[in-house]
């Protein structure tokens, strides 16, 4: 789910290099972090929330088959 995260993230925002993911699995959920760069992170909420949303429900439907149920946390870097 990470590499998907990551995909998706990078077609979206101006500054590619600069997303990070990681992921935190437990038995039956999967925390998903996402980093972008400051100016970017208004690009992947979108708007109102609207590719953070998309994101979301993709991550729900790649996950449906394995039991998890995904978290994603969008983080803005402070650079």
């Amino acid at each position: 789910m990470k590499e998907l995260v990551k995909y998706l993230a990078k077609a979206i925002v101006d500054k590619p290099e600069e997303v990070i993911v990681t992921e935190t699995e437990g038995d039956k959920t999967s925390i998903i972090k996402l980093r972008v760069a400051k100016e970017d992170f208004g690009l992947i909420i979108g708007k109102k929330g609207r590719n953070a949303e998309a994101i979301r429900t993709i991550l729900r439907a790649a996950t449906a088959k394995l039991g998890k149920k995904p978290t994603l946390e969008i983080i803005e870097e402070d650079k």
